[in-house]
């Protein structure tokens, strides 16, 4: 099974896990596979006790020969049984491999390749499956730092605020600087129902913003579809999970009948997923035998993988893309942009062009590691880069707006960055309380109470709880309805439809 990664810089998504699919995992181009390994431990016993060879069967036709007398791991070895004699306490022996083999994952300074244990691994492969639970966000390790790549569509992490470039700073208290995308993912996840307490530093503002999130059923729900107008339709795919395909088909077809005459395809948000549906979808937009995407190897040698032409290329389209846009998305949006001369609208994508190939262990953990580059068609690597949009549109200012902690209360006489955000907020959605400062006088207090007023609220003039979450709720439904970057793909694509 081949899937597009953590984005992901892995669209590990909070997160979380998604292989890419987007959710608590990184955003990445992924290929899986699952091999059975032998655990170091193994493989030491029988070098040391004098054989002479040892083959180990790869499927059918894959066999591995591990010859004796590796000089290079005679100080692993040494090390190894230096700590299991001599260290002042019994040493977990299964533990002392774990973190060999972390230890050389780790010395590559590469954020998509990981070692994970069992349990790591296990959630790992989770999110891949129909659905998860946990908090719907795809993250990724950068710089020491774990930050959000997407939060997933409906999911607990967007109705929370969170956003893409987020610095996820401590999960319950505990601070995860250092931690890899994995080790987070493992943190972030936990059962439906449960609370998970992230502190968030977002850039752009000065103090941290603690965001208590409760976990829920993530379930891989990806293509959304309406109509815009009587001729146009905007569906928006959130990740390229295992039935994307199915999903986009089966809503284009809808939307045929509806009198849908061309479409405004939405990346934004969408951390990637896996290879064969990216391949696919992308091929019903792009014409038989242009090429879609090439992977360059080590060595350089580079394969060419061509659209299968599954669907019309014919259709008139324009695509959505953003900074959350990572991996299988940008594979999609580079590919009808270069070989069907696709306009893309929006901001610069994420950038992630590296390849990862994931390998179980026979014990279940689990080794996923970079193999290669992927290039556009035009032979161009964005990693870190990005792809640039034909036409660069941002959203209004106040879609960039930070969270307000719901169990923060923010009354008269306050003054902080939450107070102000909250100002913002309440002259974004039509009470404004005719100050920015961060200092909650009586005229915001005034403009609280009529938000509280018309919305049913208990007017007290006090923002917490469930008026706080109506705030932020008000603002997105404000942020969608002044949808700039999609304003200007639906002008963009009449003019393609003359």
């Amino acid at each position: 099974m081949k899937a597009l990664n953590e984005n992901n810089e892995e669209q590990k998504m909070v997160d979380e896990g998604k292989v890419e699919q987007g959710t608590e995992n990184k955003s990445g181009y992924i290929r899986m596979k699952k091999f059975p390994f032998i655990m170091l431990l193994f493989l030491l016993v029988f070098l040391s006790a004098g054989i002479t060879t040892f083959a180990l069967a790869f499927g059918k036709d894959k066999v591995v020969t591990v010859a004796p007398q590796r000089s290079e791991f005679n100080k692993l070895y040494a090390a190894f049984d230096t700590l299991k004699n001599g260290y002042y306490k019994d040493v977990n022996q299964q533990k002392l491999i774990n973190g060999a083999i972390d230890g050389m994952v780790s010395s590559l300074d590469d954020p998509y390749s990981d070692y994970m244990s069992n349990e790591e691994a296990k959630s790992f492969h989770s999110s891949i499956s129909s659905s998860f639970e946990g908090i719907g966000a795809e993250i990724q390790e950068k710089d020491g730092h774990i930050i959000i790549v997407s939060p997933i569509k409906g999911s607990p992490a967007e109705k929370a605020g969170l956003k893409p470039n987020d610095i996820v700073v401590t999960v319950n208290g505990k601070s995860i600087q250092g931690m890899n995308s994995t080790q987070a993912v493992t943190l972030i996840r936990g059962k439906k129902g449960t609370k998970v307490e992230l502190t968030i530093q977002r850039p752009g503002t000065d103090a941290p913003m603690t965001v208590p999130i409760v976990r829920d059923t993530i379930p891989i729900e990806t293509v959304y579809g309406e109509m815009v107008d009587e001729s146009i339709a905007k569906v928006q795919i959130t990740s390229f999970s295992t039935n994307t395909t199915k999903e986009l088909v089966t809503t284009l077809n809808d939307l045929q009948k509806k009198g849908m005459k061309g479409v405004v395809l939405d990346l934004r948000q969408n951390p990637g997923g896996l290879l064969d549906q990216a391949v696919s979808i992308t091929s019903m937009f792009v014409p038989k035998g242009k090429v879609i995407v090439k992977e360059q190897d080590r060595n350089g040698k580079v394969k060419e993988i061509a659209s299968q032409n599954e669907g019309s290329p014919n259709l008139p389209l324009v695509v959505l893309i953003d900074k959350g846009s990572a991996s299988a998305s940008e594979i999609f949006a580079a590919a009808v942009k270069e070989s069907a001369g696709v306009p893309l609208v929006g901001e610069k994508s994420f950038g992630k062009g590296t390849v990862q190939t994931a390998e179980d262990f026979k014990d279940g953990s689990n080794l996923k590691y970079t193999i290669a580059k992927w290039l556009t068609p035009n032979g161009n690597w964005i990693h870190k880069k990005g792809i640039v949009p034909d036409f660069d549109v941002a959203l209004p200012d106040y879609a960039s707006l930070p969270i307000i902690n719901p169990e923060k209360e923010l009354a008269l006489s306050t003054s902080s960055t939450e107070v102000q955000t909250a100002q913002k907020m309440l002259k974004a959605v039509g009470y404004d309380p005719e100050r920015e400062d961060g200092f909650f006088d009586e005229k915001t207090k005034e403009a609280v109470i009529a938000f509280q007023t018309a919305q049913g609220l208990p007017a007290d003039g006090v923002l917490k709880g469930d008026s706080t979450m109506k705030l932020m709720d008000l603002l997105r439904e404000k942020i969608k309805a002044s949808d700039t970057q999609l304003q200007k793909a639906v002008e963009v694509l009449k003019e393609r439809m003359k």
